[in-house]
């Protein structure tokens, strides 16, 4: 998985992020041009099959460049269980899919998002429907802003 060495020439174009989840996928879309993030999709299934089927569809129809997932660890940055899941997910993203990934973290994105939802009237179970991929929009947009500030950087 990538860490941030390609240049900039190879990572132009359409990103696709995804808040990865046991019961639910949040995905997110985005624009390495333009350096904004919209929430996209909830892909909600328990099997694996499913998942990478809506997962390649979305690939194919915003022609993405490269993928990010979401890395969650403790707010003091030690890994937990899902961290590990979250890294299987992207290595199997890459291996399918055959496009590079990169790992964002994600600490408190989903609480970040819930707060944003409620904020704008959206609260309860309908937040359910689009908490996890406005939380990918939080992980694709902090991964488009410093893709930017690297690419002002002298």
């Amino acid at each position: 998985m990538a860490t941030g060495t390609h240049s900039d020439a190879s990572r132009a174009g359409t990103v696709l992020a995804f808040d990865f989840g046991t019961k639910r996928i949040g995905v997110a879309v985005g624009d390495t041009l333009i350096a904004l993030a919209h929430p996209l999709a909830t892909i909600a299934s328990s099997q694996d099959a499913q998942c990478f089927a809506a997962i390649a569809a979305l690939i194919r129809e915003w022609q993405t460049t490269y993928l990010v997932v979401g890395l969650p660890t403790h707010a003091d940055g030690t890994a937990h269980e899902m961290t590990q899941r979250s890294r299987r997910f992207a290595r199997q993203l890459e291996g399918r899919f055959a496009l590079r990934v990169e790992l964002v973290d994600e600490r408190f994105t989903t609480q970040t998002a819930g707060s944003s939802l409620r904020d704008s009237g959206i609260a309860g179970r309908a937040q359910k429907r689009v908490r996890d991929q406005v939380a990918a929009q939080l992980i694709l947009q902090a991964h488009l802003d410093q893709y930017a500030d690297r690419r002002s950087t002298p």
